[in-house]
C-alpha cells in the first residue's frame, strides 16, 4: 500500500496491536504477515510524525524485520542492526510499539538499539559498520560456550564501505564462523552510496537475473523484478559472476526482493540450514510505502515532528553552523584553487551540497570511511594542496590514529571543520561530540579553535585554512545566535583570546573563561551576577583551546579571586583542564571552578533539556558559580538588592 500523508491521529491497526512480541508474530500466517506489514508501515508513519527522527530507512525494512523475527528465535537467536537508523520496526515488534511516539525524547526510547532498553537489542549501536564484528564475537562466544544459536547482522550497503566491515568478514571466514550477514541494499547510506563497492552491487543487480531458493535450499533463477532503482545507473564495474563476497569466502545468496515477505521467509529458512559465514543480499527501497520519501530519500532520511500548532508570526530564521561552513567553503574555494573538500558520506549534513555542485572536480565523498578521509587529506597536503575535511566530532573519533600519525606527526596542512560538537540532543550519547577537546589537545602541532557565534565561525575557518599546519574549528549542531555574518574574510591572531564584557572595576572580581557555545550564556550570567549580587565579573571569549592564551589567563589572575571555565565538553581533560595545567605549570595559585559535562553518558533529550540537566544552561552556570563562591566563604554576594 502506498501512503501519501503522515497521519496525525493514531491509525487503526488491529493486527499490529495483537503483536507485542515476536513469539506472537510467529503464530500468524504468511498472508497475515502482509497485512501486518501494511499496518506497521502506517503506524511508523504516525509515530515518526509524533516524535520526529529517522524515517526512510525504517519504512524500507518493514518486511525484512517481520521476516527476520518470524524465522529467528529472538532474543535467543541474536539479531544485530548495524547503525540502527532502521530499527524502529524492530522496536515496535519487541514490546515498545506505543513508546515509539516518544523515541529520542527525554525519558523516552533511545534513537538506536540499546542493550539496557531491551533484551532484543543485542548490541548498542549508532555508528556504522560495527554489526559484523560484534556478531562474529557473539558467534565465537556461542561456539566456545557450546550453544547453538543463529547470529544475524543486518548491514546496509553504505555501512559496507567501511574497512571495519571487511575486516570482520575476513576474520569470520578465517574462523569459519556460523553467522549470517543480511546486506540491506537500498543504494543509500545517508547520502547516495558511492565508489567501487556501490558499482559492484550495481553490477550484480544489472546481471539481468534474480536468484531465489526453493524449500530444499536449491538455487533457482527468476526473471528480473519489474521494479528497479533509477539511481543504479552506474556502468557495471565487474562481471556479476565475479562476486566479491564469494571471493572473500562467504556463501552468497541473492539478490532478493526485500519487500516480498513470503520470498524472504523462504530464503531465510533455507539459509538457516547452512553453516559457516553466509551473506543474503536483499534490495529494499528507502522510504518504501510513502510516496514523498520514495521520491526523495535524502530529504526523508529523517524528519521533524509534524507541527499541529496554529501558524504563528514568522520570526527571524537563524543560520545553521553547517550552512556557515558550506558558504565559507565556496567563498574560500573561489579565492584559492588549491582547496579540495572531503566528506565521509555527510555531504548534506555538513552543508556541502552547494560546493559539490559548483566544484565537482574538487569535491570528494569517500563514503563511510573516516580513517580513509583523514589520510586521503594527508596525501593531498603532501602534494601542496590544501584539503578541508568536513566531519562530525563523534565520527572523527574513528579516525584518531590517522589524525595523529598521518596528519599531525608530519605537520601537514589540513583543515578540519568539526560539526556537531558538544551535545546533540535527541540522537543521544552515540552522537554527542563531548570528547574532541580532550582527544585533540594532546596532539602536537594541532591548532584547535571554538567560535562563539556564526561570524566568528566563518572567520576561524578562514584562519584555520591560512594556518600552515593542521588546524581544527569545532562548532555545534544547529543554528547560531543570529549575529550578522561579515562576508569579508578576516584572519584572527592565533592563540589570542578577547575580553567580551567587564562589569565593575574593583580588583576583587570573578573572571569567566568561556569556550565556544558557552560564551553567550556566560555573558548573561555575568550580567546577573553584577546586577543582582553586585559582583565584579569579566567574561573572556577564549577562542583557542590550543594554543591557550597564557597572557590573558595571567591578566585575569592579576585582579581576580576566582577563575571559572565554561565549556560544552567533558570537564575531564577538556578546555578547563588545559587552564588548570597552565596554572600548575606556571605555579599560579587561584581557585578555579571548572564547569562542563560530567563523567557520564547523557541520554537523549532536547539540547536545552540536556544542558539544563547538567547545569550548562544559564541558570545552571549561575548556580554553580554562586555555590563555588559560597564555598570560598564569601557570603557578601548573596545579599540580594531590590
Amino acid at each position: 500500500m502506498l501512503y501519501t500523508e503522515i497521519p496525525t491521529q493514531r491509525p487503526n491497526t488491529p493486527l499490529l496491536d495483537s503483536v507485542d512480541y515476536p513469539a506472537q508474530l510467529r503464530l500468524l500466517s504468511v498472508r497475515q504477515l502482509k497485512t501486518l506489514a501494511d499496518e506497521l508501515r502506517l503506524f511508523l508513519l504516525y509515530a515518526a510524525g509524533q516524535s520526529g527522527g529517522h524515517f526512510g530507512a525504517n519504512l524500507g525494512v518493514v518486511e525484512l524485520t517481520i521476516a527476520l523475527h518470524y524465522c529467528l528465535n529472538t532474543p535467543y537467536d541474536r539479531l544485530l542492526w548495524d547503525v540502527g537508523h532502521q530499527a524502529y520496526a524492530h522496536k515496535a515488534l519487541t514490546g515498545r510499539r506505543e513508546a515509539l511516539t516518544r523515541i529520542r525524547a527525554k525519558d523516552g526510547l533511545a534513537a538506536f538499539p540499546a542493550r539496557e532498553e531491551s533484551e532484543y537489542d543485542t548490541f548498542g549501536v549508532g555508528h556504522s559498520s560495527t554489526a559484523i564484528s560484534a556478531g562474529l564475537g557473539m558467534s565465537l562466544a556461542s561456539r566456545y560456550q557450546q550453544q547453538s544459536r543463529e547470529i544475524v547482522a543486518v548491514v546496509g550497503d553504505g555501512a559496507m564501505t567501511a574497512g571495519m566491515a571487511f575486516e570482520a568478514m575476513n576474520d569470520a571466514v578465517a574462523h569459519h564462523a556460523d553467522m549470517m550477514v543480511v546486506l540491506n541494499d537500498n543504494d543509500m547510506s545517508i547520502s547516495q552510496s558511492t565508489g567501487g563497492f556501490a558499482k559492484h552491487l550495481a553490477a550484480i543487480w544489472q546481471s539481468g537475473h534474480f536468484v531465489t531458493l526453493n524449500i530444499q535450499g536449491e538455487a533457482e533463477v527468476l526473471p528480473h523484478p519489474e521494479w528497479s532503482y533509477t539511481s543504479r545507473l552506474h556502468e557495471a564495474a565487474t562481471d556479476a559472476a565475479d562476486n566479491l563476497f564469494k571471493a572473500i569466502g562467504f556463501e552468497y545468496y541473492g539478490p532478493f526482493d526485500g519487500h516480498n515477505i513470503e520470498h524472504l521467509i523462504q530464503v531465510l529458512q533455507a539459509v538457516k540450514k547452512r553453516k559457516g559465514p553466509r551473506l543474503i543480499h536483499v534490495y529494499t527501497k528507502k522510504g518504501k510505502g510513502f510516496a514523498p520519501a520514495e521520491a526523495d530519500p535524502i530529504t526523508y532520511h529523517a524528519i521533524a515532528k509534524v507541527n499541529l500548532s496554529p501558524v504563528k508570526t514568522p520570526i527571524k530564521k537563524l543560520k545553521k553552523y553547517s550552512d556557515v561552513f558550506g558558504d565559507w567553503l565556496c567563498d574560500e574555494a573561489k579565492q584559492d584553487s588549491r582547496l579540495l573538500a572531503i566528506t565521509p558520506a555527510m555531504c548534506e549534513g555538513s552543508g556541502m551540497v552547494k560546493f559539490a555542485q559548483e566544484f565537482k572536480d574538487r569535491f570528494f565523498d569517500v563514503a563511510i570511511a573516516e580513517q580513509h578521509a583523514v589520510t586521503l587529506a594527508a596525501g593531498m597536503a603532501c602534494e601542496g594542496l590544501k584539503p578541508v575535511v568536513a566531519i562530525y566530532s563523534t565520527f572523527l573519533q574513528r579516525g584518531y590514529d590517522q589524525l595523529i600519525h598521518d596528519v599531525a606527526l608530519q605537520n601537514l596542512d589540513v583543515t578540519f571543520g568539526i560539526d556537531r560538537a558538544g551535545l546533540v540532543g535527541e540522537d543521544g550519547p552515540t552522537h554527542a561530540g563531548a570528547y574532541d577537546y580532550a582527544y585533540m589537545r594532546t596532539v602536537p602541532n594541532l591548532v584547535i579553535m571554538a567560535p562563539k557565534d556564526e561570524n566568528e565561525c566563518r572567520q576561524m575557518l578562514h584562519t584555520a585554512y591560512l594556518y600552515h599546519g593542521p588546524a581544527a574549528v569545532r562548532y555545534p549542531r544547529g543554528t547560531g545566535v543570529g549575529v550578522e555574518i561579515q562576508q569579508q574574510l578576516t584572519e584572527l591572531p592565533i592563540g589570542q583570546a578577547e575580553v567580551v564584557a567587564e562589569y565593575g572595576h574593583d580588583v576583587e572580581r570573578i573572571s569567566i573563561l568561556a569556550f565556544g557555545s558557552r560564551v553567550y550564556p556566560a555573558l548573561d550570567v555575568a550580567k546577573q551576577l553584577y546586577q543582582q549580587f553586585e559582583m565584579n565579573v569579566r567574561v573572556v571569549n577564549m577562542r583557542y583551546v590550543k594554543p591557550l592564551d597564557g597572557q590573558m589567563i595571567a591578566h585575569c589572575i592579576a585582579d581576580s579571586q576566582l577563575l571559572v571555565t565554561v565549556e560544552e565538553h567533558a570537564v575531564m581533560a577538556g578546555a578547563g583542564s588545559a587552564v588548570n595545567e597552565w596554572l600548575a605549570q606556571h605555579q599560579k595559585q587561584i581557585p578555579v571552578c571548572n564547569i562542563g559535562l560530567p563523567d557520564s553518558f547523557l541520554h537523549q533529550a532536547t539540547h536545552q533539556q540536556m544542558l539544563a540537566s547538567v547545569g550548562l544552561d544559564e541558570r545552571g552556570i549561575l548556580q554553580q558559580i554562586l555555590q563555588y563562591w559560597q564555598a570560598l566563604k564569601k557570603p557578601q554576594p548573596f545579599i540580594a538588592h531590590a
